[in-house]
């Protein structure tokens, strides 16, 4: 007589816990690849290969780390930089601003400022440095 307690060895595997597995990674990468980010539009210049013979006024608006505002070197409140954007844009349609923002300064000045330029519709850049420059 054979004992009843013999092991059989498995036929198949169970794949239904690997397959739980694979349809939850599914959904999450679903998920984060479909899910929209909040922020601010950014319209790139085209490349041009003819030089640039206009010239149109450049105004450059800087953020001190403490969120003063400056204009060409002179600092300014909200009021009067709106103000001499939309006197300058009225004089040359084409001009623009160049934003500096200081590395240790607070982020929403400088929001402040690009969101102006926006609502003025003047054409801005930002300006970068390299770190330890």
């Amino acid at each position: 007589m054979k004992a009843s307690n013999e092991v059989k060895p498995y036929d198949s595997i169970n794949v239904t816990p690997m397959l739980d597995l694979a349809y939850v990674l599914l959904v999450v990468f679903i998920l984060m690849t479909t899910a929209s980010v909040q922020g601010l539009s950014v319209t790139m210049p085209k490349p041009s290969n003819k030089p640039s013979t206009e010239h149109h006024e450049l105004k450059i608006v800087q953020v001190t780390p403490e969120g003063t505002v400056l204009v060409n070197g002179v600092g300014v409140t909200m009021a009067e930089l709106e103000a001499q954007l939309a006197r300058a844009k009225a004089s040359d349609p084409k001009m623009s601003v160049a934003i500096k923002g200081d590395a240790h300064a607070r982020y929403a000045p400088v929001v402040a400022v690009i969101d102006l330029c926006n609502k003025l519709q003047v054409n801005m850049g930002l300006v970068t440095s390299r770190i330890g420059t």
